[in-house]
């Protein structure tokens, strides 16, 4: 497990990660999510060891990650730009991680590279962004690693490589110790693929749960109510989000679970009521927007 203890980081003119405390556990996969500049690569970086936090603990198994060779070897991390020697090829690139990383299934990686047709002898300069995040992935994979901490490593895959990347993710799950941490503006990827979701803004975690947690404890209510005090007397009883009129249908993001809400709106005798599930995006927007961070800001 992957222990974070109030931590904090900041530069010269940010404040990257703001007093976060939160956990990972083995053996489920983990989505980080946030807006643009929310301290997303810092906090991977820092669990991966390459950057020391101000104040706070980062543990790994219970034990601290930063300056720690042994620890980190239970740690890759597969950065948003994959990074390769000049003029390297991808088995050059193989030989590599295999020295670093001694648990390296060169086999596997053998393997997938037939699967995915890629030329090991090839210069690794005259691959594409997808080619490339394609092999930064393999090598990530096979590094035989516990933690496998991937920022935007998705982004530059076609559909078709993004499910076989996640089934030999599953795969890797189901055989050995294996807990992948992915982060990711591709919200409608991680939606079907993360067991918990992480949400960064501005430094600052809002939530960290598990997906079906969140989705369970918030939802989205379109109903009419004929009796204007009786809708007053709902928006009074909900714990409100966001709230949209269209004539007499309200629509409006609410906190609770579906079976309390219903029950606080079906008291106010409504001509038609619906409680519809979020998805992990509509979350985001309703869960940014309360810390602050509304689209209508950003349009002039």
């Amino acid at each position: 497990m992957i222990e974070l203890k109030d931590v904090d980081k900041k530069f010269p003119d940010v404040h990257a990660v703001d007093h976060i405390t939160t956990s990972i556990r083995d053996g489920m996969v983990f989505g980080l999510i946030g807006s643009n500049g929310a301290g997303k690569s810092t906090l991977l970086r820092m669990i991966s060891g390459i950057i020391r936090p101000d104040s706070g603990q980062i543990l790994a198994d219970g034990e601290p990650v930063y300056e720690r060779p042994d620890v980190k070897a239970r740690i890759c991390f597969l950065s948003d730009t994959p990074y390769y020697f000049p003029n390297a090829d991808v088995r050059q690139m193989q030989n590599y991680y295999q020295m670093v990383y001694p648990s390296f299934n060169g086999k596997l990686f053998d393997d997938l590279t037939r699967s995915f047709s890629i030329d090991t002898n090839r210069k690794l300069s005259s691959f594409s962004k997808g080619m490339k995040k394609q092999v930064s992935i393999l090598l990530g994979l096979c590094a035989g690693t516990k933690y496998l901490l991937c920022d935007e490593t998705f982004d530059g895959l076609d559909p078709v490589m993004r499910q076989a990347v996640k089934s030999l993710f599953a795969s890797e799950m189901m055989n050995r110790d294996f807990t992948p941490v992915i982060s990711s503006h591709n919200l409608r990827e991680l939606e079907d693929f993360c067991d918990s979701i992480g949400l960064l803004h501005q430094g600052k975690l809002l939530l960290s749960e598990d997906l079906d947690q969140i989705k369970c404890r918030i939802c989205r209510l379109q109903c009419v109510i004929a009796d204007t005090d009786r809708e007053q007397e709902l928006f009074r009883s909900l714990n409100i989000l966001k709230l949209e009129r269209s004539g007499s249908l309200l629509t409006l993001t609410v906190q609770g679970s579906r079976d309390s809400v219903m029950d606080i709106v079906q008291a106010q005798d409504p001509i038609f009521a619906e409680v519809l599930p979020l998805t992990l995006e509509e979350i985001f927007i309703s869960e940014t927007e309360v810390a602050g961070y509304d689209i209508k800001d950003l349009l002039y």
